[in-house]
């Protein structure tokens, strides 16, 4: 009798050249996952994250202990990087159960815990690897990350290059490095490390994190010499009067020594920002374009990066700094796109008293008591731990540039379906419109000792920022949270501070 093996050949392309072969019945189940592992494994190598993902999945089924844990290790990695992070944080709980002690899988957990924007556990996870692995090159840059959010930037820049010791050639271990350089204002060092890791991409790799880390390099490098982000005063503490329109705060900001403009307070921003229309008025031009995120239907919003020589704000005076130009600008919102101006993107500490219309600038500030007291953290964007329900731990955007207290869409997946009709609200953003926001009912919301309870709050998609910002955005406190207070944004003690009026 004869019997006919029927077999299926994947030659995956691009960089892969393999052929891989899965047998078919006859082929025991634990070769299948053997088989259907290697495959994923090039996948992955190849960038193709959603293939893999499907194949790891696949791969698990019949699958050894050993085979589980190498599946799953790698199905995570590939959730990582196409910025699917709730169901990355599942997978880590999984493998954290699979392998409890293996110092890749912890570290990977870490990775997971930071892109859920749990970063105070991920950070104990990655001080636990480094107890029982200390060359662990995973866990000295995720320490890296961690420490670099709460202005350690020294120690943060020397966990950095021990990762790169143990790892020279893995690429997001460069970017971790640039990063903490560019938060330092060493811009050159920063530049030198982002174009390492874009050499160490895969040739034809085109991810919007490659993208940035190109724009950036090139950005960075039109600095030259010059030190950047210089302050006239370095040790003065700067109180500035402000106006309060339309639930914004505007200050008034004179650029290059032009006639001063209106700004709009916004910590939601990463940079200083200009609309087009002025920054040809002040002599702003574009260096290179820029992919930045944000609210409404666009997602990712293609913007230009700029050099300001100098920024003055009442006493305060800035020299060669950082701007996003906002060209092309966008149409068919209510009101036209504003300048907006963040002193915490520029690594200076805030207080803004809505009570006497002051806010209060300065490398460092005097310590003051307060009434709540939120441990805060800084990864491009300024962020506070709230809770929800009182089970969801969620890392919250401070913006003082919004207007809501809201919620993401992935953090509102997590609560129980909604019993009423479905609100649906207009909103918009530096994106244009979220035409599927909607208002939720009856959450409750906790950040520290303060409470919401049976809180109306909006429902944003902000996965698109999050995506870009390597983690998931819980949500968004602005000003209906923030109008009650004297609110202090203290970057040097990693604290905000609230004090009733």
């Amino acid at each position: 009798m004869r019997f006919a093996v029927r077999t299926l050949v994947f030659v995956v392309g691009g960089a892969i050249a393999l052929p891989i072969v899965i047998g078919a019945q006859s082929t025991p189940t634990t070769a299948r996952s053997e088989t259907r592992i290697q495959l994923a494994d090039l996948l992955l190598g190849d960038q193709r994250y959603w293939e893999a993902i499907q194949v790891y999945d696949q791969a698990k089924e019949g699958a050894t202990q050993e085979q589980l844990v190498r599946a799953s290790t790698g199905m995570l990695g590939a959730l990582l990087r196409v910025a699917e992070f709730t169901r990355a944080q599942r997978e880590a709980e999984y493998l954290r159960g699979l392998d409890p002690r293996g110092p890749e899988a912890l570290a990977l957990s870490g990775d997971a815990l930071w892109a859920a924007g749990l970063f105070d556990e991920a950070e104990q996870t990655y001080r636990d690897v480094l107890a029982i692995h200390p060359e662990s090159g995973g866990a000295r840059n995720g320490l890296a990350k961690s420490l670099a959010t709460r202005h350690q930037f020294d120690e943060a820049l020397d966990w950095a290059e021990a990762a790169l010791e143990v790892s020279p050639d893995f690429a997001a271990f460069h970017h971790t490095l640039g990063y903490i350089y560019q938060l330092m204002h060493r811009f050159p060092e920063a530049a030198d490390a982002y174009q390492r890791y874009v050499d160490l991409l895969s040739v034809g790799i085109n991810s919007e994190k490659a993208d940035w880390a190109r724009a950036q390099v090139t950005f960075l490098r039109s600095f030259g010499d010059r030190p950047a982000i210089q302050l006239a005063e370095p040790d003065r503490v700067h109180t500035i009067p402000f106006r309060l329109v339309r639930d914004k705060v505007i200050v008034r900001v004179r650029v290059n020594g032009r006639q001063a403009v209106d700004f709009v307070l916004d910590t939601g921003a990463e940079q200083t920002v200009l609309t087009q229309r002025v920054a040809r008025q002040v002599g702003v031009q574009a260096v290179t374009s820029i992919l930045s995120a944000g609210v409404g239907e666009i997602g990712l919003r293609g913007l230009q990066a700029g050099r300001i020589e100098s920024l003055q704000i009442g006493s305060l005076e800035i020299t060669n700094l950082p701007a996003l130009i906002k060209s092309p600008p966008l149409g068919g919102l209510p009101t036209p796109e504003s300048e907006g101006f963040s002193p915490l993107a520029l690594g200076l500490s805030m207080t803004l008293d809505y009570g006497r219309k002051l806010l209060i600038i300065g490398q460092e500030l005097p310590d003051e008591p307060a009434d709540f007291v939120l441990p805060l953290r800084q990864h491009r964007l300024t962020v506070v731990r709230g809770v929800v329900n009182g089970e969801f731990p969620r890392s919250f955007v401070v913006d003082t540039g919004g207007e809501v207290i809201s919620i993401s869409r992935g953090t509102a997946d997590l609560l129980p379906p909604m019993t009423v009709r479905l609100v649906p609200i207009k909103v918009y953003g530096t994106s244009g419109w979220d035409d599927q926001a909607y208002l939720m009912p009856g959450v409750d919301l906790t950040f520290n000792q303060l409470q919401y309870r049976n809180f109306s709050v909006v429902v944003l998609n902000l996965h698109r920022p999050s995506a870009l910002l390597g983690f998931h955005i819980g949500g968004i406190v602005g000003h209906k949270f923030l109008r009650d207070y004297r609110v202090t944004l203290d970057l040097k003690r990693s604290v905000m501070k609230l004090t009733k009026l």
